[in-house]
């Protein structure tokens, strides 16, 4: 039996919100497609209150905010990007050209081709997400997208030093201080000053996110990455404290980042609630933390592992917590998630700074049909092929007649019939099927 001893806000609150963001973000849409430069300086300065000469930073601008950030951090901030170069290589050596002879005389094979331009928007306006910098930028930068468009918002009025240093040593080159809808807008629709790009990638709010979600089909997107979403899946191994600890350090991201723990321990159940209450009093983020737990927050008792696997599946969660007896089993079992963290010594902090893995993860059940961002989504995969013999070109195209029209494609059937003639040497009827 599987019982809530807390809710969410419902499916129907939450879809008035959806349809609220959706028309709001399609407006503005319509806008800047319309005014360009003009459109995206009302939006900072009506959102941002920032309206600068330029939104994109010169080398000089980029080198004096540099210039800003400790050695320390900057030390910090190289080693980050190092894990996740190291991943990324690693991945990218796994992704192979081929070409393969499959029959005498026909040749197969595929190339991988990295996306000509890529926006890569880092969110900042609340908290500056330097590491968003490492996951898109750097990721984009191995794979060899040859024009990286990195754009983040002014924190607190200004471009932050921290961001910006990330971004540039990522490898972006062009960086702009400019946020949500009217960034990832004037990315993918271009305006006078800002030179449209193939695909948009990296996380944000809900409005970043439904921006993306209407700019697919006008230019590619990574996938649907909106607000952080954490679960953590606990037996009577772990505690409490540590449960709570990780549900209000990702729940600090927004008001609207749900936080859920499935628990076979309703003891373990009640203690965290109680953790989290003793937590929200100290915590120097619980406004914004207390509020998505309130809203946003879950605690499902389960009576069986088997039970708490199919409501994780069913839920496909960004960022799965596995503190059990049997991680093992849930990795080996769990189908639908963004990104695994197995064991109490690991935690999803360190997927989201540092460790190496990307932090760009499908949200909204996105997990049931992709995987999160990774060097992979940078590259196309483009097929080719070539006949090298009159013999094979002849095989072929017999079979291909043949198919053709049963289909009763006469046009495509001829397509074939023409090599029957020139490279086989047998003469085919207009219309006829190849023997």
């Amino acid at each position: 039996m599987i019982t809530h001893l807390k809710h969410g806000r419902s499916d129907g609150e939450r879809s008035q919100d959806d349809v609220r963001i959706r028309a709001g973000v399609e407006e503005i849409l319509t806008r800047i497609g319309q005014e360009g430069d003009a459109a995206v300086r009302d939006l900072s300065e009506k959102f941002d209150g920032y309206s600068p000469t330029s939104f994109r930073l010169s080398e000089s601008e980029i080198a004096a905010l540099m210039n800003q950030v400790s050695t320390r951090d900057m030390e910090d901030i190289r080693f980050a990007q190092d894990q996740v170069r190291g991943f990324a290589k690693a991945q990218r050596a796994s992704m192979r050209d081929i070409e393969i002879e499959t029959m005498p005389g026909v040749v197969l094979g595929h190339k991988t081709i990295p996306v000509q331009s890529v926006g890569c928007y880092v969110p900042g306006g609340k908290f500056p997400m330097v590491a968003s910098a490492h996951m898109s930028v750097a990721t984009a930068s191995v794979a060899g997208v040859p024009r990286i468009a990195a754009a983040t918002p002014p924190f607190k009025g200004t471009p932050n030093p921290a961001v910006i240093a990330a971004m540039h040593l990522g490898g972006a080159h062009e960086i702009y201080v400019l946020g949500g809808i009217q960034a990832v807008g004037a990315l993918a629709l271009g305006t006078e000053t800002i030179d449209p790009v193939h695909m948009l990638v990296g996380p944000g709010n809900a409005y970043v996110a439904e921006a993306k979600r209407q700019l697919f089909g006008r230019v590619g997107i990574d996938l649907f990455a909106g607000p952080t979403e954490t679960l953590l899946i606990a037996d009577e191994t772990v505690d409490g404290e540590l449960c709570a600890t990780d549900l209000l350090g990702q729940a600090e991201h927004g008001y609207d980042s749900p936080a859920v723990l499935i628990t076979n321990s309703r003891r373990l159940a009640e203690d965290t609630l109680l953790e989290i209450d003793r937590l929200l009093a100290i915590l120097p983020t619980a406004e914004t933390a207390g509020r998505s737990w309130a809203d946003y927050g879950q605690v499902i008792v389960c009576d069986t592992y088997e039970e708490m696997l199919a409501v994780a599946d069913d839920l496909a969660f960004e960022h799965v917590q596995v503190m059990t007896d049997r991680d093992d089993w849930f990795l080996e079992k769990m189908t639908c998630y963004g990104a695994l963290f197995l064991g109490p010594r690991t935690n999803v902090a360190n997927g989201d700074k540092v460790i190496g893995t990307n932090h760009t993860l499908p949200t909204r059940q996105a997990g049931r049909y992709t995987g999160g961002l990774w060097v992979g989504k940078f590259l196309k995969t483009h097929s080719y092929q070539r006949i090298t013999s009159d013999e094979a070109a002849a095989d072929i195209a017999r079979t291909c007649s043949r198919l053709c029209l049963l289909e009763g494609f006469v046009g495509h059937a001829e397509q074939a019939n023409i090599r029957v003639r020139r490279y086989g040497g047998l003469h085919v009827g207009y219309g006829k099927p190849a023997e």
